[in-house]
């Protein structure tokens, strides 16, 4: 194959987290060493890397050692510099390119993005003044503001419902650019994971339905069980759009919302793997870490073929702590055998050391040979674990 890089060579990413481990793993299982760049000396990834790079993501002489290294370079973390990106990519294949990333940092470019894909999103405005504050259309309240930039997790988002909440809570998130999005009446939250070559060829994975508590992934169900066909093959057309016109090499997560009344919009978009997509490394015959390596350098898109229904669990911090007491020192270790003696199960933890409330330090997936018994035994996990049922 022309410029594909062949296993053995050394392939790099940019961010230490759970995404760079399972990418990190992915990789060397496939033969390739591998480097990780971040500051954190504890990082999960920098943990099981072949080499560490411990700097930040803007050091020029860190970035010159990552190149160093590399054949090839990718990013687990969708707030990496564009910057950065772009000043690696004068030396090395850099997948996802900064240009998409830059799109994706961004819910103002990003919303523009959606509307030139020709796919909906939430009616909303542009806040950065004072005056544009004051100039809000009234239908957009009540609504949900957010930060165009740094926002993940529920991070940097408030609901608001009146002008005088809306004007207290931009001042709270510190007055900087924020997106005002009008509150639509959801049925369901699904996302689509698309990966595409820098050939133009393009894969993707099943329709993921999706549950957030507080703003964070809670539990992920595929096959999705309330999503009809024919609005899972409008999501997945839509991501494909939307990864086409951003010219995009990688793995991309499109998020959307299924409202009550059968509409589809979307939502937002991750330039990474994403959190809806670890259950395809127990239930497809190949992982969304498997295909972000396959991108990377330049080998075929298999498309993925889901072999089980899986429903995959997050587990945050909060499973470490009493129910009535976050104080550190009561901080105990969950009931993982009598989770484990369950079928289907497969636990993921990341290697961090210290749980914190709303800290992802791991999931589970259960797989089985139905979608009724995989949430069946989710449910039962979920019980053993604390967790509230869905």
């Amino acid at each position: 194959m022309s410029g594909f890089i062949a296993p053995g060579a050394t392939l790099g990413v940019m961010g230490g987290g759970q995404l760079g481990r399972m990418f990190v793993h992915a990789a060397q299982q496939m033969g390739y060493f591998t480097v990780v760049l971040d500051s954190d000396p504890a990082s999960p990834a920098g943990l099981v890397a072949h080499h560490h790079v411990q700097t930040g993501y803007l050091d020029e002489q860190g970035l010159a050692r990552l190149a160093e290294r590399c054949a090839a370079i990718t990013t687990e973390f969708e707030n990496v510099p564009a910057a950065a990106l772009q000043a690696l990519a004068t030396r090395r294949p850099v997948s996802p390119g900064a240009a998409a990333v830059a799109v994706c940092q961004d819910r103002a470019a990003e919303k523009r993005h959606f509307a030139n894909c020709a796919v909906p999103c939430a009616p909303h405005a542009l806040i950065e003044t004072a005056a544009q504050l004051d100039a809000v259309p009234d239908h957009l309240l009540p609504g949900i503001l957010k930060t165009t930039r740094m926002g993940y997790d529920g991070k940097g988002q408030a609901r608001v419902g009146t002008r005088a909440e809306l004007a207290a809570a931009w001042v709270a998130l510190g007055g900087v650019s924020a997106v005002l999005e009008q509150r639509l009446p959801l049925a369901h939250e699904v996302s689509v994971i698309v990966v595409r070559g820098a050939d133009g060829q393009i894969v993707h994975f099943p329709l993921q339905q999706n549950l957030h508590r507080d703003g964070i992934l809670a539990v992920t169900q595929v096959p999705a069980p309330d999503v009809p066909p024919s609005l899972q093959q409008q999501a997945i057309e839509a991501a494909h759009r939307v990864a086409e016109s951003l010219d995009y090499v990688g793995v991309l997560c499109v998020e959307f919302f299924v409202l009550q009344d059968g509409r589809l919009v979307a939502n937002e978009m991750a330039p990474r793997p994403h959190n809806s997509g670890h259950y395809s490394v127990d239930a497809c015959e190949l992982s969304q870490f498997d295909l972000q390596v396959r991108a990377m350098t330049g080998a075929p898109l298999v498309a993925p073929r889901l072999h089980s229904p899986a429903v995959m669990l997050n587990l945050l911090g909060d499973l470490w702590f009493c129910a009535d007491t976050l104080a550190p020192e009561v901080i105990r270790e969950p009931d993982w055998a009598r989770v484990l003696a369950l079928p289907g199960v497969h636990l993921h933890q990341y290697g961090k050391t210290t749980p914190r409330p709303a800290r992802k330090m791991g999931h589970l997936t259960v797989t089985a040979a139905s979608a009724a018994q995989a949430r069946a035994v989710a449910i039962e996990a979920a019980g053993l674990l604390g967790l509230p049922a869905f």
